[in-house]
């Protein structure tokens, strides 16, 4: 069922849609939004669930969100678009763009995975943990049910073959922190499985596009004018 998720846009020109992590809201690229809107139209979107986006009656899966998203370019007349995904939000954009790759021009995965085996160890053994407290917890508490949604996101889902990745023909960049959640041989797996993509590893933790968002802005701007022709 199709619900009407919250979203702030700003620019002209080409779409260019982002996608927050779990947890978040789209006022996590407040640096991006400002920096890409001087040239193309910036839409960034609370996914189900999250900001002020409702919570609806379907899974709430990073499936759903991807089917979420089809139906909100189409109401809002956006046949394609380049996306640029953190975290969870490039979860849903790597799946989006396997199940409907005619509607993605080009993508940008910031701290992407395909399952809970990519995450670091230290930080696999937090969500765990955070995940079975919540789990514990949430029959008792509306806050702690919630936060066992979420966590369980994390936890069980996406469920990517890396063989997948081959099927995208779209240009993508990689992007990551050098210190960053995700495993550096993880994103490199995903890097290396997408035909044509660039890795891109800055200096700095999984929070690049928030903590050094001018170094991040400049590496996703650089790579969206290279392939610009794309289409």
């Amino acid at each position: 069922m199709e619900i009407n998720l919250n979203y702030e846009e700003l620019g002209t020109g080409r779409p260019l849609i982002l996608l927050h992590g779990n947890g978040e809201s789209h006022e996590y690229f407040g640096a991006q939004i400002t920096w890409f809107a001087e040239e193309r139209r910036v839409i960034a979107v609370d996914t189900r669930g999250h900001g002020k986006s409702p919570m609806g009656t379907a899974p709430f899966s990073l499936y759903t969100f991807a089917d979420d998203l089809r139906d909100f370019m189409s109401a809002h007349s956006i046949p394609r678009a380049d996306i640029l995904g953190f975290s969870d939000g490039g979860n849903i954009a790597l799946l989006f763009a396997l199940k409907y790759p005619s509607m993605v021009d080009r993508l940008v995965l910031n701290g992407a995975n395909l399952n809970f085996f990519g995450l670091t160890f230290k930080t696999a053994a937090m969500i765990l943990a955070m995940y079975i407290k919540y789990s514990v917890c949430a029959p008792f508490s509306e806050k702690a049910a919630k936060n066992k949604a979420l966590f369980r996101l994390m936890v069980k889902e996406p469920r990517i073959d890396p063989d997948e990745l081959k099927s995208l023909r779209m240009p993508v960049l990689v992007i990551c922190g050098s210190h960053d959640m995700i495993a550096r041989r993880h994103t490199r797996l995903i890097a290396k499985n997408i035909p044509n993509s660039t890795l891109k590893i800055l200096p700095g933790d999984h929070f690049i596009a928030a903590k050094t968002p001018e170094a991040f802005n400049i590496e996703v701007e650089r790579f969206l004018k290279e392939t610009e022709k794309h289409r």
